[in-house]
């Protein structure tokens, strides 16, 4: 009964974050409020992420990881997506150089990396029994396929998804946030606190994981 209790919070958490992308999505925001959420988002990412490490470390148990993991993936939800969905929208008004690039190259890019981040995904689900993020926490470690390959796929491709969508848009400044901005927001969130309560589910078998795959750049699977 419990771990049906839990996955109807989190689909009620998971619907809470997306009816106000909605709502976010239709109000006539300034120029300054937009720039200031799309910074500040991120910029709110490494206190919630140092607080949430701390209240783990706590009492660091497997049981109270998975709330804990929970709660803090809920706020990221807001201070990520928010940025993520203000960007995609107002790029367009963003000031700048145009990347000489072709923008079918740029769609060309955003298609693969596209794929690469579903396929991530999907990987995921098959061999973690888990999704992105606290919609459905991993009943297992995936370290097969992609996961062989480096500890983070979705995040490897997620960076490379947003830098090829800021090509397609020809902006110079949606690559520097996406790189600049995003990516080490991201990172943090990973290193500090999600490698740590990982470690705290699964014990041994991800210390072990971990000594052999890299965080993020990919390399050939040992053996």
């Amino acid at each position: 009964m419990r771990p049906a209790i839990h996955s109807l919070g989190r689909l009620a958490l998971c619907a809470s974050i997306v009816c106000f992308w909605w709502w976010l999505a239709d109000q006539p925001l300034s120029g300054e409020m937009n720039a200031a959420l799309i910074v500040g988002g991120l910029v709110l990412v490494y206190p919630v992420v140092w607080v949430g490490r701390r209240v783990l470390d706590r009492r660091p148990t497997p049981g109270r990881a998975v709330w804990i993991t929970t709660l803090v993936q809920f706020g990221l939800g807001f201070l990520l997506g928010v940025p993520i969905l203000l960007a995609i929208f107002t790029h367009r008004h963003w000031p700048g150089p145009v990347l000489p690039v072709p923008s079918g190259i740029g769609l060309v890019l955003v298609i693969l990396t596209g794929a690469a981040l579903l396929l991530t995904v999907a990987n995921l689900a098959w061999k973690g029994f888990g999704a992105p993020f606290f919609i459905v926490l991993s009943h297992k470690l995936a370290a097969d396929w992609m996961y062989a390959w480096t500890r983070n796929p979705m995040a490897l491709a997620a960076l490379a998804f947003f830098a090829s969508l800021g090509i397609w848009f020809q902006s110079l400044l949606f690559v520097l946030w996406a790189l600049v901005l995003f990516a080490p927001a991201l990172l943090t969130f990973i290193k500090v606190y999600e490698e740590r309560e990982l470690e705290l589910r699964f014990g041994a078998s991800y210390l072990a994981y971990k000594a052999r795959t890299p965080m993020l750049l990919p390399r050939r699977p040992k053996g």
